[in-house]
């Protein structure tokens, strides 16, 4: 393929991840009270329910199953299952308020090289899991000279503290 290899699709950001749901409303006030998502404008020309959030950066679809019966029913929370991750202030201000609301979850912690990331895992009204972290503990680094194109503020200091200490 040629062009640019680096980014082959002139990609820009995340824009929005969908989810299908057994209840947009539910979905709705899931999203909206728990994780602080806006309800945005959606296009009027879709012939099926759904609803638009918005909030951090990216766009949250929810699309009405038409079988809600046959979507899986998820109990068990599994850190490896597929997930959507948000960066957050404060662990233990998270896990109060999952605790208030009487959220279920699971809490992890992952070591790399002295460097400790938390982790809360919960499922949203349909199972589709959630993670609540402190990942920006820990750096982005680069393989065989790549270079992320968006990482936190420490990061790319850091990566540019390495990219010197390589060329000198």
């Amino acid at each position: 393929m040629k062009g640019n290899t680096e980014n082959p699709l002139a990609l820009k950001s995340l824009n929005h991840i969908s989810i299908v749901c057994r209840s947009v409303e539910e979905s709705i006030d899931f999203y909206k009270n728990i994780l602080g998502f806006v309800p945005v404008r959606r296009p009027g020309s879709f012939d099926f329910n759904g609803a638009w959030l918005f909030s951090y950066g990216i766009g949250i679809h929810l699309l009405q199953s038409e079988d809600p019966e046959k979507l899986p029913k998820k109990s068990e929370i599994n850190p490896k299952d597929n997930h959507i991750s948000f960066q957050c202030e404060s662990m233990d201000a998270v896990e109060k308020k999952l605790k208030d609301m009487e959220i279920e979850w699971v809490r992890q912690r992952v070591e790399e090289g002295g460097i400790y990331v938390d982790q809360l895992f919960f499922h949203d009204p349909d199972g589709f899991m959630i993670e609540i972290c402190n990942c920006d503990n820990l750096p982005v680094v680069p393989l065989a000279g790549e270079m992320p194109r968006s990482c936190s503020r420490h990061n790319i200091q850091m990566m540019q503290s390495q990219h010197q200490h390589i060329h000198v």
